[in-house]
């Protein structure tokens, strides 16, 4: 059996389902939009995304509200679900997906160590998000995110994660 990556089989799900994509992007930094657009074809369901690095540009560009960020952290829950649900609005599309996360080497605490990572999915009557805390250097870090970000994309339109 031939082991297809979880772009190209979100690419088949998508194009076949009529859906599109939009991604917002904190630690990852553009690299799940990377791997998306890697797949030829990808123009036909993934429409943009957001890289938002800084507080100010979630806050501006993707709507995620500055009590938030006050409250929880960039790192958090609350804020890729609002990453997700700002950028699925902002861009018209179907599906959200975000992170966020402490890629290192510096800005851990103890309640937020390095390598900790949140994702989340918005779609029709769906927000949810993962926490992760992945071992690693910053680019391992950024990569099993990115990865993971995609392989819960793939699990959420076969349906076997759904919201609670």
């Amino acid at each position: 059996m031939i082991h297809k990556s979880p772009e190209y089989v979100i690419r088949e799900i998508l194009v076949e389902r009529g859906l599109s994509l939009v991604v917002a992007e904190s630690c990852t930094g553009g690299l799940v939009s990377h791997r998306v657009t890697n797949v030829p074809g990808s123009s036909a369901y993934f429409l943009g995304g957001v890289v938002a690095y800084d507080n100010a540009v979630k806050m501006r560009a993707l709507g995620v509200h500055k009590k938030t960020l006050d409250m929880y952290g960039a790192v958090s829950k609350e804020t890729v679900i609002e990453m997700a649900k700002g950028v699925r609005q902002i861009l018209r599309a179907d599906i959200g997906l975000s992170t966020s996360g402490i890629a290192g080497p510096g800005g851990g605490t103890d309640e937020k160590p390095v390598g900790l990572t949140w994702i989340g999915i918005c779609a029709d009557q769906f927000d949810r998000a993962w926490r992760y805390v992945w071992p690693g250097d910053r680019l391992a870090i950024k990569e099993q995110t990115a990865e993971k970000a995609l392989e819960l994309l793939v699990e959420y339109l076969l349906g076997i994660i759904v919201a609670f």
